[in-house]
């Protein structure tokens, strides 16, 4: 596997990847004096996707990438002078041509990490108008990537362990970055591999791929394809696999072992017990044993309820490439993260609304995970960041969101969730690889209770509030309707 490429060389957006309103703000926010003062925000998701009760967490390695190459050009401040009022003073242009990320603190959660809703992914402190200034590109870069992860992972809960899985969308990818995207948070999400060789070579993406149909049918007339892995460019019975056996069996007589076949059409179930019988009778006639093991790979849309199929016990399938619905999401095409302001000058702010699900929570905070004494998680507790950390054995009073009252639970583990990674424009600590990422995320599935995990109608996953944060709260909301 190719390593990853230098993260600031490799840059994944630039400045002005973002909304003209965030550069209205920071205009406003430049003439009432208040450019440098300090304010947190958070990213987070409101509800999990695809009908599941989790996400993965994707993006940081992007968003640190962004952060530590952020600066806007000569170019980028004049472009923006062209589109703002033209009598905009000039000294505010001056302002964005020194701004950088030197004062910007980020926490979040490790790549990998399961998340839930309103759970931050990031936290983002620093002076109000360059965290403003953030807040596109930072949503551009965790949605994608989160909802591409946790797709991929979904796919992977279904095809079990067992199952080599390759993403192969770029073709029908939303362009060359969603394809990249998709490429690298489709195998940190649990796929083996991709098609994409760009990913290969940025970000150490192992690849792998077969063959089109207009490799079989550029040879004409009796000559014969030297690997004529693609069994269904005729006819599977009738010409893909006798072709396929005659060169596999010349070729084994002088020490070369056939790789594997590949359909892409018709019942592919069917299809590959019928292969996998005739490679068993094939392999005893001429006693090639290593020819009933030969690997049969699949593709033609594959979604979640074929992959079902495909997955079941006996099916001869060894290797599943997926592509459009693995890099397009189609059963959710977005994951709706917003980034939000809980703090400014050190003061708590909520946004108070009609709606009680847009409704955000106040404050600095820390995030917990309470588990269980098997290690399954319990439930996250969100609390402010001035309270002590929650302790195993401790019984707590929380506050689950969307219940009517308090429960009490006592947690037998408690792992702190929300990890410092830039401090002051500088990273503190080494960013996994995409595979330790990849990695982890497979160990956190592992711990997730399985009616959580389930696909289908799954038991919701507990987040709560602390005492003192859901007295915040209720004290902000009684201060707004007073």
């Amino acid at each position: 596997m190719a390593a990853e490429q230098d993260p600031e060389a490799l840059a994944a957006a630039r400045p002005l990847l973002t909304d003209l309103y965030q550069a209205t703000m920071a205009l406003g926010y430049w003439h009432a004096g208040r450019a440098r003062e300090q304010a947190e925000f958070e990213l987070f998701f409101r509800g999990c996707p695809f009908g599941g009760a989790f996400a993965l967490a994707a993006g940081l390695r992007d968003c640190v990438r962004f952060l530590r190459a952020f600066r806007l050009q000569d170019a980028d401040v004049q472009f923006l002078a062209s589109v703002l009022p033209p009598d905009t003073d000039p000294a505010f242009f001056e302002h964005l041509r020194a701004l950088d990320c030197s004062d910007v603190t980020v926490r979040a959660l490790p790549e990998g990490s399961l998340a839930f809703p309103g759970v931050p992914l990031l936290q983002v402190c620093g002076p109000l108008l360059v965290v403003q200034l953030l807040e596109t590109p930072l949503l551009c870069l965790v949605s994608y990537a989160s909802l591409i992860a946790t797709n991929a992972s979904r796919l992977r809960l279904i095809a079990g362990p067992k199952k080599r899985l390759l993403e192969m969308g770029l073709r029908r990818a939303q362009g060359p970055d969603g394809g990249l995207t998709a490429s690298t948070y489709s195998y940190l999400g649990g796929f083996d591999g991709s098609s994409n060789v760009l990913a290969g070579q940025l970000r150490g993406v192992p690849l792998a791929g077969t063959l089109a149909h207009s490799f079989i049918t550029s040879f004409l007339g009796t000559e014969v394809p030297p690997d004529p892995g693609l069994l269904d460019t005729y006819s599977v019975q009738r010409s893909g696999l006798p072709n396929f056996l005659a060169v596999a069996l010349a070729l084994g007589e002088l020490g070369y072992r056939a790789v594997g076949v590949r359909l892409d059409s018709g019942d592919l179930l069917q299809q590959a017990q019928e292969i996998r019988r005739v490679f068993r009778s094939i392999s005893a006639q001429f006693q090639m044993p290593w020819l009933e093991s030969v690997s049969i790979a699949v593709s033609n849309n594959i979604d979640e309820e074929e992959l079902t199929r495909l997955a079941q016990e006996g099916s001869e399938v060894n290797v599943i490439g997926i592509g459009t619905n693995v890099v397009t999401c189609p059963r959710q095409p977005s994951l709706g993260c917003v980034y939000k302001l809980v703090s400014v000058g050190g003061q708590p702010r909520m946004k108070l609304t009609e709606d009680p699900e847009k409704q955000t929570l106040p404050g600095s905070k820390a995030a917990f995970r309470l588990l269980g004494a098997d290690g399954s998680p319990l439930l996250d507790l969100l609390q402010l960041a001035e309270e002590a950390p929650p302790r195993a054995g401790q019984e707590l009073r929380v506050w689950p969101r969307g219940a009517q009252g308090a429960c009490r639970v006592r947690p037998a583990h408690v792992e702190p969730l929300l990890r410092l990674w830039v401090q002051q424009g500088q990273l503190c600590e080494p960013l996994p690889s995409l595979a330790e990422s990849r990695a982890f995320a497979q160990l956190s599935l592992s711990r997730l209770s399985p009616e959580h995990k389930r696909l289908q109608q799954p038991a919701p996953y507990r987040v709560a509030l602390s005492d003192k944060l859901q007295a915040l709260v209720a004290r902000l909301r009684a201060g707004e309707s007073s």
